[in-house]
């Protein structure tokens, strides 16, 4: 992928790790839309960063219609970024936690996978073309007090292969950016003081981004020890000691 000169359309980007990208890909010379449920927010965004924003909620069919409609006809668009997602925490003894799971598949898989659905014969005809998904370092190794989170990130790392190979005769590359836990408000409010600070995480994934453009994931450093675990044969160790952290 290019990292300038490009037309991208970012969904969830009015905070945390998606406003911070949408951010140093503007400053690299993109023009950069980002969509979220909360008008005000993007207005606000629009006046204190020039980033333009349309309302868009992934949970609704009609309304990522509606934003495509409205992205295609004023912007030449040619990257995706799916970004919307919420990380909750689950009690699996309590049925009571039926409507997180529910909430939290319909955006952080669902949401992805319509999107994707709704841009990919358009930006078939564009040229330099990418779909960027968001999965986690937990879809390698779960963090078991967000066991949906968790499994909706396995869903997109594998959705993510997927359509890679289905789109392979195509120009359009599909990169999957995998975060490590990062210091957002994601979970908790400011994150924990163990989570790789934002600044750094985003420095490091546009300076990935630059050096390698034909790249399939985008992992960093401090991911790797999640990603990795199983490779190196150490799952139990890893998953034991993400979960004393929480």
């Amino acid at each position: 992928m290019k990292t300038t000169g490009n037309t991208i359309l970012m969904t969830g980007g009015t905070s945390g790790i998606g406003l911070e990208l949408a951010r140093r890909f503007r400053d690299l010379g993109n023009t950069v839309v980002i969509s979220g449920r909360r008008k005000d927010l993007l207005d606000r965004i629009a006046a204190e960063d020039g980033i333009a924003g349309i309302p868009l909620d992934v949970a609704d069919p009609a309304s990522i219609q509606a934003a495509f409609d409205q992205v295609t006809a004023a912007y030449d668009v040619n990257v995706l970024i799916t970004m919307a997602g919420i990380m909750r925490m689950e009690d699996l003894r309590d049925p009571a936690h039926l409507p997180t799971v529910e909430q939290t598949i319909d955006i952080n898989l669902l949401g992805t996978i319509r999107t994707i659905t709704a841009f990919t014969p358009y930006l078939l005809r564009q040229t330099d073309p990418a779909i960027l998904t968001v999965s986690s370092g937990l879809a390698s190794v779960p963090l078991t007090i967000t066991p949906t989170y968790s499994a909706t990130k396995a869903a997109i790392h594998s959705y993510t292969q997927s359509l890679r190979i289905q789109l392979a005769d195509t120009a359009v590359q599909v990169i999957e950016i995998v975060p490590p836990e990062v210091r957002t408000d994601l979970l908790r409010k400011g994150g924990t003081d163990t989570a790789m600070p934002l600044d750094e995480y985003i420095a490091e994934t546009m300076t990935l981004l630059a050096q390698q453009p034909d790249a399939e994931e985008i992992l960093v450093d401090r991911v790797k020890f999640l990603r990795h675990a199983e490779r190196e044969n150490r799952y139990a160790a890893t998953l034991a000691a993400v979960n004393q952290q929480h």
